[in-house]
């Protein structure tokens, strides 16, 4: 067995070699390993939507993972993140004798070399052709912005991502200049007024956590126009970095002639 410290500095034991069973409570991670090694992917959430034809064991919520599936898997690693899930869930699976790697991305470079180490050093799969490809694509000096954006993520209350996350950082590689990125709080709530304004070139409203549509989102604003954008595309960090580069250039591309 090996010792190694996750994301967190938490010693996690793994054996020698490469990891053969996994599960992943991350979405974004799922994607990511199932690109890369399909055949170790034992268990995933209800939410690792992509790829579409996943067929592994599903052992619930990232908030509310089933730790009695996720045991009986017996996996050798357990993917988690910081933000996405929960202490208590990562220390009982520990209690459990189950290791778990946790991540922690608050920016796109921090996202990028947090992938890097768990596919090289984690998991012992070397680093896959599909994260150089997001690394050439993203690790560029960062453009001066076109457009000022606000991207709500959830309604009733109204909350947007503020500052120090991956998404703003991700908008601001792609030109596009975070309007709360200055704010106090990472997921701040705001007034409707504070988001409708004429400032603003857009107001993205993205297909998770909440679920904007085209009646649900867009039709709560009087001054600032809306656009509805893939959740995926903002948030997540692993292979979709491919083609988030191609749509939110040209996302940029068309708030830049407004």
């Amino acid at each position: 067995m090996r010792t190694i410290a996750d994301d967190l500095g938490r010693e996690c034991r793994l054996p020698e070699g490469p990891v053969t069973r996994v599960v992943s409570l991350v979405p974004s991670l799922t994607e990511a390993l199932a690109a890369t090694r399909p055949e170790a992917l034992v268990g995933a959430t209800d939410w690792c939507t992509h790829p579409a034809d996943l067929a592994v064991t599903r052992v619930r919520g990232t908030k509310n993972p089933n730790l009695e599936t996720i045991i009986e898997l017996a996996p050798q690693l357990v993917v988690a993140n910081k933000e996405e899930n929960r202490r208590v869930d990562v220390d009982r699976l520990h209690e459990a004798g189950i290791t778990v790697w946790v991540t922690q991305t608050e920016d796109v470079v921090e996202a990028l070399q947090s992938m890097e180490r768990l596919f090289e050093v984690a998991l012992q799969w070397g680093v896959p052709p599909w994260l150089g490809t997001v690394e050439r694509l993203w690790l560029r000096r960062r453009p001066a912005p076109v457009a000022r954006v606000a991207v709500a993520i959830w309604r009733d209350p109204w909350m947007v991502v503020g500052s120090s996350t991956f998404t703003g950082d991700l908008l601001a590689r792609a030109r596009l200049e975070n309007a709360f990125a200055t704010h106090t709080d990472r997921y701040p709530r705001v007034e409707l007024d504070e988001l409708d304004r004429p400032d603003l070139d857009a107001v993205l409203l993205p297909d998770e956590p909440y679920v904007f549509t085209a009646e649900d989102g867009p039709e709560a604003f009087a001054t600032a126009p809306t656009r509805l954008v893939s959740g995926r595309l903002l948030t997540w960090y692993g292979p979709s970095l491919i083609e988030a580069r191609t749509v939110l250039d040209a996302l940029a591309d068309d708030l830049a002639t407004r």
